[in-house]
């Protein structure tokens, strides 16, 4: 698998779910199939553990096997993948890194340190120390808003000689202020924004492509939309202001009863219906119903009928 760059860093990536049976043990077999999908569906690329693989709800063992899984089938079929080395004990992130170099992903993701925040001395120490065991596979930094710190766009400055491994990050995009310093201060490096903000990201200039939430509901539509943005980005715009309404009518309420980030991207790939994944999320966090997904279903195949045509 050949490595990514800052400039080749770009599309519609497709997150892995981690399916969960109700004896708390992962479904490797609905894994497997899971993956199988998502390189049918032609995305731009694969990646596991992020926030809605639940990383940080694994044992190291299940880690390794639901990696070794992931990148046999990717590498088989020359689909572009990255893992998720995130954890919030960066010893711990830095020993998957060690043990999945032999895996050859394009990238690496990871997080910084997450209970005690790193100083900006120690953002670069922890991130050089990744670099090193990373074995010329280059990185990407998830820093959404929910992380326990959230840089601003003049942080990544300072990760330009320091961390030259570094090629992209993962971030909420935000008003045209941020939009114009991120293009001052980040721009040696690939800006993904979340799929439901793809369509402005791209307009705006600012967004190479998103690790997707749109992708859960459909991964083919998000590929469409991502392709469309390249030649009519009006119409891409227009079925962006229907998925924010979407996401605003039937998603909101859900996170307004707290259920977590995991939770909403397991929702949608029910709601969609194309991955065969249950809503169900590791103890101790709780899940929407099963029974909730046919009401929601109705209303986005009237809001966004592009993802169930």
């Amino acid at each position: 698998m050949k490595t990514l760059t800052a400039e080749k860093l770009t599309g519609n990536w497709a997150t892995l779910l981690l399916p969960v049976q109700a004896s708390q043990a992962i479904d490797f077999g609905l894994l497997g199939a899971e993956i199988d999908y998502l390189i049918a569906a032609g995305v731009d690329g694969i990646y596991s553990n992020g926030t809605a693989g639940e990383f940080h709800n694994q044992t190291e063992a299940e880690f390794d096997q639901l990696n070794q899984l992931f990148a046999e089938k990717c590498l088989a079929s020359s689909m572009s993948f990255q893992i998720g080395c995130s954890h919030p004990s960066p010893l711990i992130s830095l020993e998957r890194i060690k043990r999945s170099v032999a895996l050859k992903p394009a990238a690496f993701q990871v997080i910084l340190p997450d209970w005690v925040v790193a100083s900006e001395s120690e953002q670069i120490d922890f991130l050089q120390g990744i670099a090193d065991e990373a074995n010329g596979i280059p990185l990407v930094l998830y820093n959404p808003p929910h992380a326990k710190l959230e840089l601003a766009p003049i942080d990544y400055l300072k990760f330009k000689t320091a961390v030259p491994s570094l090629i992209g990050i993962k971030v909420l995009s935000k008003d045209a202020s941020w939009v114009k310093e991120m293009k001052m201060y980040a721009g040696h490096l690939s800006v993904f924004v979340p799929g439901h903000l793809l369509a402005s990201g791209v307009k705006s200039g600012i967004a190479s492509g998103a690790y997707s939430n749109v992708a859960c509901i459909n991964p083919k539509a998000a590929q469409k939309l991502w392709t469309l943005m390249q030649t009519d980005i009006d119409e891409a715009l227009r079925i962006e202001k229907n998925i924010l309404k979407f996401f605003e009518t039937c998603i909101a309420p859900y996170q307004k009863q707290q259920y977590s980030n995991p939770a909403l991207d397991k929702f949608l790939a029910a709601v969609g219906g194309c991955i065969n994944i249950p809503t169900r999320l590791r103890w101790p966090y709780k899940w929407i119903p099963e029974s909730d997904v046919e009401q929601v279903r109705k209303q986005a195949r009237l809001l966004i009928p592009e993802f169930f045509n």
